[in-house]
């Protein structure tokens, strides 16, 4: 997108409790399709789907690695976009479900290291 989201956009992206998910998630780290799958417990389909909306509305980038695209959040942040990403974080700490990806995040994580750039 190359320009800063604006805050209609930031809030058009967070109404969506799968989104909502995968960005917290990307806060901690850059994932491929194939972890959000297996984290997220959704279908591919479902989990690109939403990769491409965050993605054409600029709060994520994806950078292909051999066979695989990995996506983090974008580099070039609105300052609302920042404070929003930082509110997400507090307001997930009690929530089952976010705290469930991050166990699954945590427990994954030392695997998906000695797998990259490679995925599953």
């Amino acid at each position: 997108m190359g320009f800063p989201v604006d805050l209609i956009t930031i809030y058009e992206c967070l109404c969506d409790r799968t989104r909502l998910r995968i960005i917290n998630l990307l806060n901690f780290r850059p994932l491929c399709v194939c972890h959000f799958q297996e984290l997220l417990r959704e279908p591919q389909v479902k989990i690109s789907k939403h990769l491409a909306y965050l993605k054409k509305r600029g709060l994520v980038e994806a950078t292909r690695e051999g066979n695989w695209m990995i996506y983090r959040l974008s580099e070039k942040r609105s300052p609302e976009l920042d404070k929003n990403l930082r509110c997400l974080q507090d307001c997930v700490q009690e929530n089952r479900i976010f705290k469930q990806d991050l166990v699954r995040l945590k427990k994954r994580s030392k695997t998906i290291e000695e797998n990259s750039p490679g995925c599953c």
